[in-house]
């Protein structure tokens, strides 16, 4: 049994690596400001505070493992690495936005990002933010350091609805806009496989840097998994990605999946084999399209094609 402590735990992947701690049967303390689902995991203890200043409530206490699942500014990571200098294992939860070349296949030992401005905080500087943010992590615990680097993550209460709008979409019928081609790459990872592999990871003591999504699969595979989850007879009418952009559409939020940036055509083909090696495993498909149709999380980012748009773009 290891003593971990999360560093938020309530929302999404935080919860899943409490959920999944707790089912392997560790010991498990939550510190977060108590604001998002404060009454989840009842028998766990919560110790409240803020990590951007007063980390009071963890003085004078020691765990095995800490996991650091939503930390975006380097200064925030710099306060919690000074006041957890004695844990045995900093688990920091990164991005593959690190790497600083997403044309071709990135794996852990490439290049990446480089902040120029400190005080950038824009979101054209959240790869170089979580690379500076990684390298505190590695200068602090050097051996002990454990970076996991996760591409698109979706699954129960996710904040976005990103992937869940496929499966819901498919569900309702009708002609679908599908984007760019059937064979355009996606890679994702459900929650709770991830939440299992950084517990796997605390479990064996691992560290070093893994890239931690899924496998590669297309898009056309994708939808034909949502038709026959949900026994839907939707037409998907695939619109090439040159007439959506044409049409005005935004190459990252325009359509949920459809990455049209250029120099991200790389984005859904990380490699994973070195996470492979140590562990990292995945549910069927399905499973993750079932959880989706379920889940009755209220995005507070939305990403889905509004139904009027749709049907103007397929006319």
């Amino acid at each position: 049994m290891k003593r971990v402590l999360v560093l938020g735990g309530t929302r999404f992947l935080g919860r899943a690596v409490v959920e999944a701690a707790l089912a392997r049967g560790h010991e498990v303390t939550l510190f977060n400001r108590g604001q998002t689902n404060p009454d989840l995991f009842p028998t766990v203890e919560k110790l409240r505070g803020d990590r951007g200043g007063d980390m009071s409530a963890l003085d004078g206490r020691s765990w095995d493992v800490v996991v650091d699942v939503a930390a975006y500014f380097p200064r925030t990571v710099e306060l919690a690495v000074r006041q957890l200098a004695d844990v045995r294992r900093y688990i920091f939860v990164s991005s593959i936005s690190v790497y600083a070349d997403q044309s071709v296949p990135q794996f852990e030992g490439s290049a990446l990002e480089q902040l120029v401005d400190p005080d950038d905080t824009s979101d054209d500087t959240y790869g170089a933010r979580k690379a500076v943010c990684e390298a505190v992590v590695q200068e602090a615990f050097g051996e002990r350091a454990t970076i996991v680097r996760p591409g698109l993550i979706v699954g129960p209460h996710d904040p976005t609805d990103r992937f869940s709008y496929w499966p819901k979409r498919i569900a309702a019928g009708g002609r679908v806009l599908a984007p760019g081609d059937p064979d355009d790459a996606v890679q994702f990872i459900d929650v709770r496989d991830l939440g299992a592999f950084i517990v796997a990871l605390a479990e064996t003591d691992s560290g070093g840097v893994f890239n931690a999504t899924g496998r590669v699969m297309t898009l056309g595979a994708l939808l034909e998994a949502c038709r026959e989850v949900t026994g839907s007879d939707a037409e998907l009418v695939w619109v090439p990605t040159h007439a959506l952009l044409e049409a005005g559409l935004d190459p990252w939020m325009g359509v949920p999946l459809w990455i049209a940036a250029a120099g991200w055509e790389a984005a859904n083909r990380v490699p994973i084999e070195r996470a492979l090696e140590v562990g990292l495993t995945f549910r069927p498909l399905r499973d993750t399209i079932a959880a989706a149709l379920v889940d009755e999380t209220v995005p507070t980012v939305v990403m889905a094609l509004p139904r009027e748009r749709e049907v103007q773009l397929l006319s």
